[in-house]
């Protein structure tokens, strides 16, 4: 199964910006499905890597370490 995970919230709202990119990683990729990840709107921030690991929502991981994970686990993020 493939699923696609649409992140538009940029680093205003750490917590809501984070939970696509965790779902993705933590969820679908860790159960063996295939995850992608769309970046629109405000989440465009996030193609700047200091904005990454300024980033730490509510009860997640860092989105940095999110983002590494997606890396690892070969996860892609367009644009």
């Amino acid at each position: 199964m493939r699923i696609l995970y649409l992140a538009s919230t940029g680093p205003a709202d750490a917590t809501r910006a984070s939970i696509p990119f965790h779902l993705a990683v933590n969820g679908s990729a860790a159960v063996g499905q295939e995850a992608v990840v769309v970046l629109a709107g405000d989440a465009t921030e996030f193609l700047q890597p200091d904005v990454v690991a300024a980033v730490t929502g509510v009860g997640l991981p860092p989105l940095q370490e999110l983002f590494d994970k997606a890396r690892h686990q070969r996860v892609p993020i367009h644009v």
